[in-house]
């Protein structure tokens, strides 16, 4: 992209000028005056001098018949970042990279105080452009301007293939230029070089709905296809400091766990061994143990049932029972181990340990009530029952953990993900395909 002269210092107030094409006679109006070097003629598209009084006609082009009209038209007014801006001038151009053809629209703006910027569409994706003050730094494969780096994402060859309107520069249909690209999201930092100069411009992201709003324009904007070269990430880019996030939350979910295992008492309150007779009909092995003393705060009992089980099982109904209340917690559990060998080689299934927890039991006195059950024809099985009080429940923590870790894993997948969407098109592509050799 060329720039135009600097603003005036005093610049006088936004007028037009009715002129004539020397060509076909069409009628012709220059928006921005002195600032223009060249205009266009909508009708003959013969390019004139517009500093010429005689307007010197200096290139004629074909167009095609499927050349679209600007989606802002010529003429159109709407206040960016505060100021009045006119559109004035409107070019599409393309490069070639691997043989297809890229094309995207650049829209000239004009205010006769600020001078002269551009925005630039390409498949609705939309960039806010001005002329770099200074120079940037170059270096390998990024750029650095005004304290910020650029990473060097795209150099290819330019083509002027359309033009419209009135231009602060020399404009030419079939004009080259090399132009490079670099991003920092959202902003870009690109280079123009032609034969007689090269010229930086920063560019940043815009999203199509601020440019209609801008405008003022009808309807909606086209959707943009793609990830775009500078197009921010729809998540946050800052996927370190989400992993240090993750991190420091770990650490005090971890203190919280070690000071919860701390303060629990974890304390045996009853612990008994029986042996079941299977033979003995259902019912008449129901039995009620010795009392035990639940002391402390309302906290969580854990059961837990060992068995001799060997290719056999055993179920136990419990009943946890306050003497004092007469409130009662009913469950069963089952204890059942088999093991064998096969044409897979051994195998094994089930345990001989059983473990429950019943939460948020209050102080009192307790006893159980069990009624087991098992298979009729297995010989007498011996189980033990120990029942604690204020037993650490570490399931929590693992949701808790869960919960922080999951978010932090689809953020920097979708991260991931996009980026690789962005570089793909780039000069430096995450993968390379087909660079293996025979």
């Amino acid at each position: 992209m060329s720039t135009g002269t600097p603003p005036l210092t005093n610049p006088p107030k936004p007028q037009t000028r009715a002129l004539n094409c020397p060509q076909c006679g069409a009628a012709i109006v220059l928006r921005s005056l002195g600032h223009a070097e060249t205009v266009v003629c909508s009708s003959c598209h013969s390019i004139l001098d517009a500093k010429d009084p005689n307007l010197q006609v200096l290139q004629k082009f074909q167009v095609a018949t499927s050349e679209v009209p600007p989606l802002i038209p010529l003429g159109t007014r709407g206040k960016l970042r505060g100021t009045d801006y006119e559109v004035i001038g409107f070019q599409r151009r393309s490069i070639k990279v691997e043989g297809v053809r890229y094309d995207w629209h650049e829209y000239v703006l004009f205010n006769p105080y600020k001078g002269t910027r551009y925005l630039t569409e390409y498949c609705g994706h939309w960039n806010d452009i001005t002329v770099c003050k200074e120079l940037p730094s170059v270096g390998f494969a990024q750029a650095t301007y005004l304290g910020e780096t650029y990473k060097h994402f795209q150099t290819a060859d330019a083509n002027t293939n359309y033009v419209l309107g009135e231009f602060p520069w020399q404009v030419r249909v079939d004009e080259h230029a090399t132009a490079t690209d670099y991003v920092s999201p959202p902003r870009m930092l690109s280079s123009e070089k032609t034969a007689n100069e090269v010229t930086w411009s920063l560019g940043e992201y815009t999203y199509g709905t601020d440019i209609w709003k801008a405008f003022q324009l009808p309807g909606t904007p086209p959707e943009p296809v793609g990830v775009y070269e500078n197009q921010p990430s729809p998540v946050s880019d800052n996927v370190k400091g989400i992993w240090a996030a993750f991190l420091g939350f770990a650490f005090l979910l971890l203190i919280a766990m070690a000071a919860f295992d701390l303060t629990s008492s974890k304390g045996t309150v009853f612990d008994h061994s029986y042996v079941f007779q299977s033979g003995e009909p259902k019912g008449e092995a129901s039995f009620v143990t010795d009392i035990f003393d639940l002391a402390g705060r309302t906290a969580n009992v854990e059961i837990t049932t060992s068995a001799n089980v060997d290719n056999a099982w055993i179920y136990l109904n419990y009943a946890l029972i306050n003497q004092d209340t007469g409130q009662a917690w009913d469950f069963g559990r089952e204890v059942s181990y088999y093991y064998g060998r096969d044409s897979d080689g051994s195998w094994s299934e089930g345990s001989q340990k059983d473990s429950v927890i019943v939460p948020s039991v209050p102080a009192g006195h307790y006893y159980l009530r069990i009624e087991p059950e098992g298979d009729s024809k297995h010989p007498p099985i011996g189980y033990s029952v120990e029942v604690k009080r204020g037993v650490p429940v570490f399931g929590f923590f693992g949701i808790a953990f869960l919960a922080l870790l999951i978010p932090a894993i689809v953020i920097t997948w979708r991260y991931i993900s996009f980026e690789r969407a962005r570089w793909s098109e780039s000069d430096h592509p995450p993968v390379k395909i087909g660079n293996s050799e025979d």
